[in-house]
């Protein structure tokens, strides 16, 4: 056997925030004596930004131009030069958390174009009342071929806390064609760019069914959506990249109609 390297973070969730202090141990294994020019271990942050694979004809020259935007660089020295003992050997760290010059720690998170480290935030209740009717739907080419429905509901809030659930409640108050299903969507929006152009992406990460077949006329449905952890983080708009959320209420007809309604979000973490 050689010899074998393993680095544990104490912290069981792996979760920590700016100011905190990061500590592990390193654990070596190894059968025989080893020599070693000195034991240092390197914590580094990035912000990767990527293309989609239909972006990158458009936008060549920035796809080339973007950088890994560094945020966190720190450097420990654990062993100065010397040998290791055969078998097992546990050498604890501590790394404190802190930003790199004026730059901000984000918060950890992957989403398909976008992979980067988002802030804490203050965040004031924006409830939303909401009407959809034949009349206020966008992007309708024959409007005067749909069938007649009125549909009310609200949000209690689009500036949302991203541990807590999104909630609401929506009502059919009148349709003349039968519901089939009622979806709420949750969708990423990912942008990047810079002064050679901007890449736009938006990915469907979460759809709930609130309502399955032809509810009840004047009957309240409840909108209850938990943000799902790996698939969000706090809303975060810089200077090369932004990562916003949308929610979208879906509504099918038996007769194959799709209505949607749109509500961008603000997702925050106190």
């Amino acid at each position: 056997m050689g010899t074998a390297l393993d680095i544990k973070i104490k912290r069981a969730n792996k979760v920590y925030h700016c100011g905190e202090i990061l500590s592990g141990v390193v654990i070596i294994t190894s059968k025989d004596t080893v020599q070693h020019q000195g034991i240092s271990l390197t914590m580094e942050g990035l912000v990767n930004l990527q293309l989609s694979a239909k972006s990158v004809g458009v936008f060549e020259a920035f796809y080339n131009s973007v950088k890994p935007i560094q945020i966190i660089n720190s450097t420990i020295e654990m062993v100065k030069p010397g040998k290791l003992p055969s078998g097992k050997t546990e050498i604890p760290f501590e790394f404190p958390l802190h930003m790199k010059g004026n730059k901000v720690l984000y918060e950890t998170y992957h989403g398909v174009f976008v992979n980067i480290q988002s802030q804490k935030g203050k965040l004031m209740p924006s409830p939303v009342d909401f009407t959809i009717t034949p009349e206020t739907l966008q992007n309708v080419k024959e409007r005067a071929s749909l069938p007649k429905f009125l549909i009310r509901g609200h949000l209690s809030s689009t500036n949302c806390i991203i541990t807590q659930p999104l909630t609401g409640e929506l009502v059919v108050e009148n349709a003349e064609a039968a519901v089939k299903s009622i979806e709420l969507q949750l969708v990423r929006v990912e942008t990047c760019g810079c002064a050679e152009g901007y890449a736009r992406d938006a990915t469907e990460i979460q759809n709930i069914q609130i309502a399955d077949g032809d509810v009840c006329r004047g009957l309240p449905v409840p909108i209850y959506m938990v943000f799902p952890r790996l698939f969000t983080c706090p809303t975060l708009e810089t200077t090369n990249f932004k990562v916003e959320f949308e929610v979208n209420i879906v509504v099918l007809l038996h007769d194959d109609h799709l209505i949607t309604e749109n509500f961008p979000l603000k997702l925050c973490r106190m």
